[in-house]
């Protein structure tokens, strides 16, 4: 993996900005005083006049872009997942969900992967906290590629976006001619029959990488990637069920309320097979570098492939 190259989704969110703003001028980025961060300070280079800083006030952040969305234009809100969700739920909730404006959020620095920061920053139940708002539509982009995608779709969506993009950088997997992103629509990576392995965000490398590894133990394992947490493709995953007759979620996530729980629901309704449930096991995570983090927590492709063979004994 050495030669491949590789792109935090935070990186890719600011510069997707900046082209977005190349082109559309009824938009504006609003940060809590994590511009660098977040690489929203890209925008704001390129146009200062259409760039806030709410200062470490997460809150007010949210409610001045609710407040610029009633105007007729477009906010991106931006901070780290675990303030943007956490938090400012209380305002993502009543003053953007509540009254479905176009504010979409951009969270960075997501899950386990955050690495040094430890527990308090590794947000690991924002997908669930923003599943639960009505009409809230939740993204998990797995590249640069599919990030930037994201950003654009997001843009052109009616109401409230949640985007979630990671610190770490991670492999660009969809750099090819017939990649398509459309906002609740699962992508097959891979075809197989002995079992379905689903997955969002930087699991999704993960979850190829141990598809090739479980093919080695005679294990044929179809992929799909679910950029989109909500609205979920309950098709795309209820027809792959229906052929290998296992499924196993792969999420940088707690496996209570994300990916895991809304495919558990929609095979419980559609088509019920055993599930396994690979992601962060109701503990909060803890300082350290990200890709030994990773590794620890089960949340690489070792830790897919294991929990896939021992799923399938």
């Amino acid at each position: 993996m050495a030669d491949v190259k590789k792109i935090a989704t935070r990186a890719s969110y600011g510069e997707a900005l900046v082209e977005l703003g190349a082109e559309h001028d009824d938009f504006v980025v609003l940060d809590a005083d994590l511009a660098a961060a977040t690489q929203t300070g890209k925008f704001k280079a390129a146009y200062p006049e259409r760039f806030y800083d709410a200062g470490i006030a997460e809150s007010n952040l949210m409610g001045l872009a609710a407040g610029i969305a009633t105007t007729g234009r477009v906010a991106f809100a931006s901070t780290f997942a675990m303030f943007a969700a956490g938090r400012a739920f209380e305002q993502v909730r009543n003053s953007i969900g509540y009254p479905h404006l176009n504010v979409k959020i951009g969270a960075t620095h997501a899950g386990i992967s955050v690495g040094e920061d430890g527990a308090t920053h590794q947000c690991c139940e924002d997908i669930a906290l923003m599943r639960a708002i009505p009409g809230m539509t939740v993204i998990v982009p797995s590249d640069d590629v599919e990030a930037r995608a994201a950003v654009r779709a997001a843009y052109e969506l009616d109401g409230p976006v949640y985007m979630r993009f990671g610190r770490l950088a991670v492999p660009v997997i969809n750099d090819h001619d017939g990649y398509e992103f459309e906002i609740g629509r699962g992508i097959k990576l891979r075809e197989g029959k002995d079992v379905t392995i689903v997955a969002c965000g930087l699991m999704v490398q993960a979850a190829l990488e141990a598809a090739e590894t479980l093919a080695e133990a005679g294990i044929d394992a179809e992929v799909i990637n679910i950029h989109t947490v909500k609205p979920l493709d309950e098709d795309i995953i209820v027809e792959s069920a229906k052929k290998t007759g296992r499924v196993v979620t792969c999420e940088e996530h707690s496996v209570i309320g994300g990916l895991g729980d809304a495919v558990c629901a929609a095979l419980a309704e559609r088509h019920p097979v055993p599930v396994k449930k690979v992601g962060v096991n109701d503990v909060f995570g803890e300082s350290g570098p990200a890709v030994d983090l990773l590794h620890k927590y089960g949340l690489d492709a070792e830790g897919v492939a294991t929990a896939v063979k021992e799923f399938m004994a």
